[in-house]
């Protein structure tokens, strides 16, 4: 295994769409969504471990996330867990741990994942990921992976790719944000657009160098701490000094400004798992299309809807069809699933 290899897991998100299972304590990528036995992270850390050494993969979460990273990853050690103190969006805690790497290895290739992603064909991922790995070694190219739409959907952001370019690699022209309906269907119908799954490939001279380019206030913002990384002073450094950098996306802060960016159309199959509704997508039906995760049910008249419970509860409907029904600890959840992305601004008025 290539020791030049590394990984970011990005864990830091509430996942609030996934409310009441994923909550602000508890977030989704710590939760066994499918009932396969393991969680997102754990899936996540389990298959990026086939192409990258253990030690190198570093699980990048706020710092109340500590202790349930160490639970459900017992073979990492702390120092492989970076701590951010406050929620500053992508660029700054990527950022941060590219740094970190930087300074243990100046070699290093790295690939930043989500930790709530589902991928199936894990042998295909692993290809996709080799092939990106050897083409960012080769030269100081930013690359992300791309997913094939498969119907317009308005919830992704997308990547628009030289039409022109007939390399498996394309020559990425624009990032695109998520888009109306209308905008979408136009996308799909362009072909040259892709999904933008937030899967990012570089070395850390290439991110580190585009930083120094394009956030230059970041950079030297974070390399006033340079030395103090990877030591005992990092942690008083970083407390005192994330908070004050700014709030902003790597896409925003460094991609949408580079030149030498690039996209491999992925050969995988994806899921972000974003909502109850993508979760559907995934979890196999009974005949009536009805997905069940954990619970004993009795269904009449009931059709297309996702059914969650802890523990073997029995659920009893009639009547339903296309609803969430989700039941955890004190909180039973019946919505619309055509409403799903309504569930977030649920959860900021019931916070309030």
């Amino acid at each position: 295994m290539n020791k030049n290899y590394y990984a970011i897991i990005m864990a830091g998100g509430v996942g609030s769409r996934f409310w009441p299972v994923s909550t602000t304590e508890f977030p989704k990528q710590f939760h066994d969504m499918l009932g396969t036995g393991e969680t997102l992270i754990q899936k996540t850390f389990t298959r990026l471990s086939q192409i990258i050494p253990k030690e190198n993969i570093l699980i990048l979460t706020n710092e109340v996330y500590n202790d349930i990273v160490l639970e459900q990853l017992p073979m990492i050690q702390q120092e492989q867990i970076v701590l951010e103190p406050a929620m500053r969006n992508t660029a700054p805690c990527i950022l941060y741990a590219s740094l970190k790497i930087k300074k243990q290895n100046p070699d290093a290739i790295m690939v930043v994942a989500p930790s709530d992603h589902w991928i199936e064909d894990e042998v295909q991922f692993c290809s996709n990921l080799q092939y990106t790995f050897d083409f960012c070694e080769r030269d100081e190219n930013l690359m992300t992976l791309g997913i094939l739409p498969t119907f317009a959907n308005t919830g992704y952001g997308y990547i628009e790719f030289d039409k022109l370019d007939s390399r498996p690699i394309k020559k990425v022209k624009q990032f695109r944000e998520k888009p109306d309906y209308a905008t979408a269907r136009k996308f799909i119908q362009s072909r040259n657009f892709l999904w933008n799954a937030g899967i990012f490939v570089w070395s850390a001279k290439s991110v580190l160098k585009a930083y120094k380019e394009f956030q230059p206030v970041m950079y030297d913002h974070f390399m006033n701490g340079y030395e103090a990384l990877n030591t005992p002073k990092e942690e008083a450094f970083i407390k005192d000094n994330y908070p004050l950098a700014q709030n902003i996306s790597v896409d925003y802060a460094i991609l949408e400004k580079a030149q030498n960016v690039y996209v491999l159309p992925a050969t995988f199959d994806w899921n972000d798992l974003g909502t109850w509704g993508s979760l559907y997508d995934k979890l196999p039906k009974d005949e009536q299309e009805n997905a069940v995760v954990n619970a004993s049910v009795y269904l009449e008249n009931a059709t297309n809807n996702i059914i969650r419970t802890e523990g073997k509860k029995l659920v009893v409907i009639d009547g339903l069809t296309d609803y969430i029904i989700v039941d955890k600890d004190d909180v039973l959840l019946i919505y619309p699933k055509n409403k799903e992305q309504n569930i977030k601004q649920i959860v900021s008025k019931l916070n309030e």
